[in-house]
C-alpha cells in the first residue's frame, strides 16, 4: 500500500475562527483529564477557535450562566501534574430528561457553542450523541418557546461531538487505554511492593481489593505486573472447584520457600453462578483451608488520586489535540466520534460502535458467556488474560511437552526497568513449552567465560518488580569473542538465545519551580543519540524546548527559544522547563544552555540546572515497563519455539536463513519481527538509532501547547475507522499495550 501523502497544518491555513468548543469533564474523576482538558484549550486557542470550559460536567451545562467560563492560554497553566479534574465532575440527573437538555441547550446557544470535546466513560458519552440526535429539535422548541431567535436554528444547526474516555477501569471498548488507567495501576503497584515487604516479613498472605465493579482490568494487569499467585475478576470467573485449586497453588509455592502470597480481587469478582467473591471470603477461605497469617487490604478511591503518570498524560495530551483536528474536521453528517489509541496510534472511531461494544460485554457476562465477553474487552485484555495463566500457573511434570532444546537468555547494553520481567517471562514461557533454560550472567563478557546455568521457574519468583538487570549486563559486544561464545553454546548445547537489551524525571523538578516566580529549569536527560527521553518527557511535562540530536539547531533557535520564553514570563507564566538530550550538540552544552537563559532571562527570570544521570535507569518498573516486558518477552518465547520446531531436521537445528535473527519491536499498531539484517539500511550504526524515528512527530505538538507557531503532520489522521470485532486469531501471548 503507498503511503499517504504527508499533509502538514499550519497556523495561518488550520483555522478554527468562528467556532465555539467547550470542554467538560462528566463521571468519574480521572488521572489524566486535565491534561486532556489543558491540550483542548491551548490546540483551540492555537487555531483561532474561542474556547470554553463547562464547570461540573453536566450539571454545569443545564446550569449555566458562570459554570461556562471562556478559557485563556494561562488558565489551563500549571495543571498537568495535577491529578483529578480542575474543571469538576458531577453527575446530573437533570440531564437525562428531556427538559434537562432543552435547558443545555439553550445555554450553549446563547455562547455559540456548537462543538463539544466530553471526557467520560461510555454513560457520558452516551448522554452527549442522545444530546447530539435531539440538537435540531431541541432548537426548534426553543425558537417555539420565544427563547432563541429563529435564525439561531440554521446558524447552529448541528452540534458537534468528539469523546475522550476517561476511565481508571479500561473499560470502554475501541481503545488500548483510556486516560487514567495507567496511573491507577501505579498506585496498586506501589501498594503491592509496599505490601510485599511487610508480607515477606512475616510469611503473610495479603488479599487485595482493587476498583473494577464491572472490569476486572485493574486486578487483572496489576496481578500480571506483581507476579500475584491468584487473580479474580468478573469477566472471567473461576471453574467452580476454584477454592480447593487456590489453596492447592497458594500450598504449593510456600512449600518452595517463597514466604508471601498474593492474591487480588477485583471489586466485582463474582464465580460462575454469579455469587460475589469479596475480599473478605478468600481472606476466610484462605485461614480455613491452610491456617496462613492473611490481611485484606482494600485500595479504594486512591486508585483514582494522586499524580498522572507520564503516560497518562501524553496519552492525554495527543487525545486532545486530535479531539480539536477532530471537530475542525467535521460535517453536518459526521457522526460523533471517540479518539482512541491503538499501539502507538491515535485513532478516530464512531462513538456508539464503541458503547455498543461494551454494553455488549456486560450482556455477555449476564448471560454467562464469559469467553465471550473477554474477547468483547479486546485484544489488550485477552492477550493479557492468557499471559497471566501461561505464566502464573504452572503444569505438573507430566503434562509437559518435551522438545529437548536448550534456549539460553541473557541482558545486554544498559540496565533498563523492566528486564527482569522479560527474563522471568522468557524463563517460564519457555519451561511451559517444553524447554530446558539457561541464564547467561554479565551479557556477552559473561557468555564467552561460560557463566552459564541452568534457570528453573521458582528461580525467577519476584522478579518482575525488581530493577535493574537481576542477571547482571555490560556493554561487552560479542564480536571479538564469537569464537569463545560458540565454543559455549557447543558445550550446552544451546539452540536458541534471546537477547533483552538495546544496541550493545522532569516533573518533581518542574513542580518545584511552580512554588518560585520565574524560574525556569534546565535539565539533561540521558538516551545517548535518541532523543526520545527529551521529547516525550517534554510532552508530559509540559516544556517550553527540548533539544535533541536527531533535530538539529542553532544559537538562532537558541535565541529564539529565550525570546518566547522571555515573552511568555512577563505575562503570566511563572515557570519554564527546557530538556536537552545529552548528546544534542556537542558545542551547545548543558552549560552553555543554562548560561546562555541565565544571561538572557536577567531581570525577567533566574535559572537552574540539574542532569539526572543515571538516577533515570534506576527504581522499580513501571506498571507498563512490567507489563509490556512480560508480555513481549512471552511472544518472543513463542516464535522462538516455533523456529526450532520449523528448523529441527536430522537431530539438528538449521538457522541459517534471515528470518531464524529477529528483533521484536513495535510498529504503528503491531508488534513486528524484522530479521537483523533488513535493519541495516534502517539503522545509523554510528549514533545507535533508527533513521526514521516514529516519535518525532510527537515534537509539534509540545511546540503547540508550549504556544510556538510551527507545523503539525496530520498524514494519520482523520480517517474515522470502524471498531473491529472479527480478527485473526494470535498466539497465546500476543501483545497489544
Amino acid at each position: 500500500m503507498a503511503k499517504p501523502e504527508s499533509k502538514k497544518i499550519f497556523f495561518e491555513n488550520l483555522s478554527g475562527a468562528g467556532k465555539a468548543i467547550a470542554v467538560l469533564t462528566s463521571g468519574g474523576d480521572a488521572q489524566g483529564m486535565n491534561a486532556a482538558v489543558r491540550a483542548v484549550v491551548r490546540m483551540g486557542l492555537y487555531v483561532g477557535a474561542k474556547v470554553y470550559f463547562i464547570h461540573e460536567g453536566y450539571q454545569g451545562m443545564v446550569d449555566g450562566g458562570e459554570n461556562i467560563e471562556e478559557a485563556s492560554w494561562e488558565s489551563v497553566s500549571s495543571m498537568l501534574q495535577v491529578g483529578g479534574t480542575v474543571i469538576g465532575s458531577a453527575r446530573c440527573k437533570e440531564f437525562r430528561s428531556h427538559e434537562g437538555r432543552l435547558k443545555a441547550a439553550l445555554n450553549l446557544v446563547q455562547q455559540g457553542i456548537t462543538n463539544l470535546c466530553v471526557i467520560g466513560g461510555d454513560g457520558s458519552l452516551t448522554g452527549a450523541n442522545l444530546f447530539r440526535e435531539e440538537w435540531s429539535g431541541l432548537l426548534a422548541e426553543l425558537v417555539e418557546q420565544g427563547s432563541i431567535e429563529a435564525d439561531a436554528v440554521s446558524k447552529y444547526s448541528a452540534l458537534h461531538i468528539v469523546g475522550m474516555v476517561g476511565s481508571i477501569d479500561n473499560d470502554f471498548c475501541g481503545t488500548d487505554m483510556t486516560i487514567g488507567t495507567d496511573s491507577a495501576l501505579h498506585r496498586i503497584i506501589e501498594v503491592v511492593d509496599a505490601i510485599m515487604t511487610t508480607a515477606q516479613s512475616h510469611q503473610r498472605t495479603f488479599v487485595l481489593e482493587v476498583m473494577g465493579r464491572h472490569c476486572g482490568y485493574l486486578a487483572l494487569v496489576s496481578a500480571l505486573a506483581c507476579g500475584a499467585d491468584w487473580v479474580l475478576i468478573p469477566e472471567m470467573p473461576p471453574e467452580d472447584g476454584w477454592e480447593d485449586k487456590m489453596c492447592q497453588k497458594l500450598s504449593a509455592t510456600r512449600s518452595r520457600g517463597t514466604r508471601l502470597n498474593i492474591i487480588i480481587v477485583a471489586e466485582g469478582a463474582i464465580d460462575r453462578h454469579g455469587k460475589p467473591i469479596t475480599s473478605g471470603i478468600v481472606k476466610d477461605l484462605v485461614v480455613k483451608c491452610l491456617g496462613f497469617d492473611t490481611r485484606v487490604t482494600i485500595l479504594g478511591h486512591v486508585q483514582r488520586g494522586g499524580t498522572p503518570s507520564a503516560f497518562d498524560r501524553i496519552l492525554a495530551s495527543r487525545m486532545g489535540v486530535e479531539a480539536v483536528l477532530a471537530l475542525l474536521e467535521t460535517t453536518a453528517n459526521t457522526p460523533a466520534c471517540v479518539v482512541s489509541l491503538c499501539g502507538n496510534q491515535s485513532v478516530r472511531l464512531p462513538l456508539m460502535e464503541c458503547v455498543q461494544m461494551t454494553q455488549e460485554v456486560q450482556r455477555a457476562m449476564d448471560g454467562k458467556r464469559f469467553e465471550e465477553a473477554v474477547k468483547l474487552r479486546g485484544r489488550s485484555f485477552e492477550n493479557n488474560l492468557k499471559t497471566y495463566k501461561l505464566l502464573a500457573h504452572r503444569k505438573p511434570e507430566s503434562e509437559l511437552p518435551t522438545s529437548n532444546f536448550n534456549v539460553a537468555v541473557l541482558n545486554v547494553g544498559a540496565p533498563a526497568a523492566g528486564m527482569n520481567a522479560a527474563v522471568r517471562s522468557a524463563v517460564r514461557v519457555g519451561i511451559s513449552e517444553g524447554h530446558k533454560m539457561f541464564a547467561v550472567s554479565d551479557g556477552f563478557e559473561g557468555f564467552y567465560k561460560g557463566q552459564i546455568r541452568e534457570i528453573k521457574w521458582a528461580d525467577v519468583g519476584g522478579w518482575t518488580g525488581q530493577g535493574g538487570s537481576l542477571l547482571g549486563t555490560k556493554r561487552t559486544l560479542p564480536a571479538k569473542h564469537v569464537d569463545k561464545i560458540a565454543e559455549q553454546m557447543r558445550e550446552h548445547n544451546i539452540n536458541a538465545l534471546l537477547i533483552v537489551g538495546g544496541f550493545e524525571t522532569c516533573d518533581r523538578i518542574k513542580q518545584s519551580a511552580s512554588g518560585t516566580k520565574r524560574r525556569v529549569f534546565i535539565i539533561e536527560t540521558m538516551g545517548g543519540y535518541c532523543g526520545y527521553l527529551a521529547s516525550v518527557g517534554g510532552l508530559a511535562a509540559g516544556a517550553d524546548a527540548a533539544y535533541i540530536f536527531e533535530e538539529p539547531f542553532d544559537i538562532k533557535d537558541l535565541q529564539a527559544n529565550v525570546e518566547h520564553l522571555t515573552e511568555k514570563m512577563k505575562t503570566s507564566i511563572q515557570r519554564g522547563l527546557v530538556l536537552r538530550n545529552e548528546n544534542c550538540n556537542e558545542n551547545y552544552t548543558t552549560d552553555f544552555i543554562y548560561q546562555l537563559y541565565s544571561e538572557e532571562g536577567r531581570g525577567v527570570f533566574d535559572s537552574r540546572k540539574n542532569v539526572l544521570g543515571h538516577m533515570q535507569q534506576g527504581g522499580a518498573p513501571s506498571p507498563f515497563d512490567r507489563n509490556f516486558g512480560t508480555k513481549i518477552s512471552a511472544k518472543a518465547m513463542q516464535w522462538v519455539t516455533k523456529k526450532l520446531v520449523e528448523t529441527f531436521r536430522h537431530g539438528r537445528v538449521f538457522a541459517n536463513t534471515e528470518d531464524s535473527c529477529c528483533l521484536l519491536g513495535m510498529r504503528r499498531r503491531a508488534l513486528v519481527f524484522q530479521p537483523v539484517v533488513q535493519l541495516k539500511g534502517e539503522t545509523d550504526f554510528v549514533h545507535r538509532i533508527p533513521k526514521e524515528q516514529w516519535w518525532l512527530k510527537l515534537r509539534p505538538l509540545m511546540k503547540i501547547l508550549a504556544k510556538y507557531k510551527t507545523s503539525y503532520d496530520v498524514s494519520d489522521s482523520g480517517q474515522l475507522e470502524h471498531v473491529v470485532r472479527n480478527r485473526p486469531k494470535e498466539s497465546d501471548a500476543s501483545v497489544a499495550m
